[in-house]
């Protein structure tokens, strides 16, 4: 019921350069609340990311809920090479004793097919299911300029992970966007943001619609 009121709302949305295809929140989880969130936006184009980061923290810090953007955490050196397993432990572990409890990240990938690319995403559910394998497996979007340029249509993916104390770093909730025009970063970017804010709040995940009606209309 919440996906169709998501694609309803989408309806209203006019000439968006993106589109939500798909969206999965783990069964368990009925409600998400996090107080500390680490927000990383995964793409070789570093205006791009630094855009996304910081408008996507604005929107929760307007609902009162502590964020951080990777380009304040990562240093430079971190995403110009592929990083081990035991490193990413390290990370994960650091962010533990600065007290996140939560990861919204966000990759770019692309697909010369849109139907073959939807057609592998219809097992949502059997994607990497922690953060660190999900960062490990695409860490080379940072670093390969040349990884979009075959590519017409793109898509994106954004994950919220828990990493809370005594759980396992899990996936909560994870949205599959197309975009369908790259070449405006900032018409992306606030199209990008406003699809993720909605689906998280229709799912009761950190936004939750009746608390932030009245903030979100000030934005």
């Amino acid at each position: 019921m919440k996906k169709a009121l998501i694609l309803v709302a989408l309806l209203f949305m006019g000439c968006s350069s993106a589109e939500l295809v798909d969206n999965w929140k783990n069964p368990d989880i009925v409600i998400f609340d996090a107080s500390k969130v680490l927000i990383v936006g995964m793409t070789s184009n570093s205006k791009a990311q630094e855009g996304f980061e910081t408008k996507m923290k604005k929107q929760f810090t307007n609902r009162g809920v502590e964020a951080m953007r990777s380009v304040d955490l990562f240093d430079v050196e971190f995403t110009d090479s592929q990083r081990s397993e035991e490193e990413l432990d390290e990370v994960e572990q650091s962010l533990l004793d600065k007290d996140f409890d939560a990861i919204l990240f966000t990759k770019i990938l692309g697909s010369e097919d849109i139907e073959t690319f939807r057609k592998e995403m219809v097992d949502i559910n059997s994607y990497y299911d922690n953060f660190k394998d999900d960062y490990l497996s695409h860490q080379d979007i940072y670093y390969d300029e040349n990884y979009y340029d075959q590519y017409k249509v793109y898509h994106a993916e954004t994950a919220l992970y828990c990493i809370c104390v005594g759980k396992e770093r899990e996936l909560i909730w994870r949205g599959i966007i197309d975009i369908t025009d790259p070449s405006n970063i900032k018409n992306v970017i606030d199209d990008y943001i406003q699809l993720v804010v909605l689906a998280m709040e229709e799912q009761d995940l950190i936004f939750h619609k009746e608390a932030d009606e009245e903030d979100s209309t000030n934005l």
